[in-house]
C-alpha cells in the first residue's frame, strides 16, 4: 500500500500542495498564527478524509503522509501520525452526520477556509490546538463542543481548567437552577445572571464530615476560596463572610457576600445543609432588600441572590420564587470527598475544645 502511494502520481501531486501550503502558512510561529495553523489543519482534515473516500488510498494514507511531510519538515512536531488523527478525527466531529445541519458548523462541510471564516463556528479556530483536542476528546455533541469553545474564548481558560470544567459537567450545570431572574431583572442582565447560576456546585476540593453543618461548610469554602470561585465561575469577587446587617433594633449576618464584576452586582450567597424550604427564599430576600439600601451604590445593578441547599425539589423552589419580587436562584450542592461518619464521632466538637482550652486556664 505504501509503497504503490510513493508511485501514485495524484498522491505525488497532492503531497506537493500540501507542502506548499505548510510553507505559505509559515506554521512555526504557533502562537502567533493559531488561527492560520487551525485553518490549515481543517482543510488538511478534510483532505484526508475526501482521499481515503474517493482516491481509495486506504488507512495506510495518513502513515504515509505523516513519513512524507515529517520527512520535509523535521522541525514540526504537527505531522505525527498520532497528530494527524486528531486533524481527521477533529474535522470528522464537526461534520459527522446530517443530524447538526441545524448548527452553524452543519454550513461547513467541504466550505473554503474563506468562506469558513464567515461562519460563527470560525471560533474554532480561535483557542489552541491542545484545546481543540481536549473538547473533541470529552465531548459527545456538537453543541456541548461548541459551549466549551465559546467559554475558553470569554474566560481565557487554560487547559487544565477547561479539563477541570468539562469533567465537572459545566455543560450540564449550568443555568438549569430553579430562579425569578427572567420576570426580576431585565434584559440581557437576566440572561447574564442565569448564566452565572450551576445546579448543582461541586464541591470536589473539600473534605468534610458526612454530618457537617452550615458553618463547617462555610469555613471549608473560605479556605479554599480560590477553588470556590474557580466552581463559580468568572467575574466572581469575594468581599467577605459573616457580613453583618444592622435592620432595625437587630442584628443579621449574611454567610457570603460577592460582587460579580459583569452584572456590577453584589451576589449574596446562602448556605444550607438541609433540603431546600420556602421560607429560605423570603429570609434570603429580606438580605436582598438590606444589601440594596445598605451596600448597594447608585452605579451597581439590584443585588442577585443564591441558595446552595444540600438538596432541593425544584417545583417547591419553583412555587417559592413565583411572587418574589427579588432575584434568586436555588442550587444544589455535591461533595465527592467526605470523612467517614465514624471519624467524625472522635473528632472533638468545637464547644469540647473551647471547654477544654478553658479548663487550663
Amino acid at each position: 500500500m505504501k509503497n504503490a502511494l510513493i508511485r501514485d502520481r495524484n498522491y505525488k501531486l497532492w503531497l506537493a500542495d500540501i507542502k506548499s501550503k505548510v510553507r505559505g502558512a509559515q506554521l512555526k510561529a504557533a502562537v502567533a498564527v493559531n488561527t492560520r495553523l487551525l485553518e490549515f489543519y481543517w482543510e488538511l482534515g478534510a483532505d484526508i478524509t475526501e482521499k481515503q473516500e474517493h482516491a481509495k488510498w486506504g488507512a495506510g494514507l495518513v502513515d504515509q503522509l505523516s513519513k512524507d511531510l515529517s520527512a520535509e519538515f523535521p522541525d514540526m512536531k504537527g505531522f505525527s501520525r498520532r497528530n494527524l488523527m486528531y486533524v481527521q478525527q477533529w474535522y470528522l466531529f464537526y461534520n459527522r452526520n446530517n443530524t447538526i445541519v441545524q448548527q452553524p458548523v452543519g454550513q461547513l462541510v467541504q466550505q473554503p477556509v474563506a468562506l469558513i471564516r464567515q461562519q460563527p463556528v470560525a471560533k474554532l479556530f480561535k483557542i489552541p490546538w491542545g484545546h481543540n483536542i481536549a473538547i473533541i476528546s470529552g465531548c459527545k455533541t456538537v453543541r456541548e463542543a461548541l459551549y466549551y469553545v465559546q467559554a475558553t474564548i470569554a474566560h481565557n481558560w487554560s487547559r487544565s481548567v477547561l479539563v477541570h470544567q468539562m469533567e465537572s459537567g459545566l455543560y450540564a450545570r449550568e443555568g438549569k437552577s430553579p430562579n425569578n431572574f427572567a420576570v426580576a431583572l431585565p434584559k440581557p442582565q437576566s440572561d447574564l445572571a442565569k448564566q452565572t447560576l450551576k445546579d448543582p456546585y461541586i464541591f470536589d476540593f473539600l473534605a468534610l464530615t458526612r454530618e457537617h453543618d452550615e458553618r463547617e461548610l462555610e469555613n471549608a469554602l473560605i479556605d479554599h476560596i480560590t477553588k470556590f470561585l474557580l466552581e463559580l465561575g468568572a467575574g466572581f469577587a469575594y468581599v467577605g463572610r459573616q457580613i453583618p446587617l444592622r435592620v432595625g433594633k437587630s442584628d443579621f449576618y449574611i454567610d457570603l457576600l460577592f460582587y460579580h464584576l459583569k452584572l456590577r452586582s453584589y451576589v449574596v450567597i446562602e448556605l444550607k445543609t438541609t433540603a431546600f424550604e420556602p421560607e429560605f427564599a423570603g429570609k434570603l430576600n429580606f438580605y436582598l432588600t438590606a444589601v440594596d439600601r445598605q451596600v448597594r451604590s447608585e452605579h451597581d445593578n439590584p443585588t442577585i441572590g443564591i441558595l446552595i441547599c444540600k438538596k432541593k425539589d425544584a417545583v417547591v423552589a419553583e412555587y417559592a420564587l413565583s411572587d418574589i419580587r427579588k432575584p434568586i436562584g436555588v442550587s444544589e450542592y455535591k461533595l465527592t470527598h467526605s470523612l467517614p461518619s465514624k471519624i467524625k464521632s472522635s473528632l472533638p466538637s468545637i464547644k469540647e475544645i473551647e471547654k477544654e482550652l478553658g479548663s487550663k486556664k
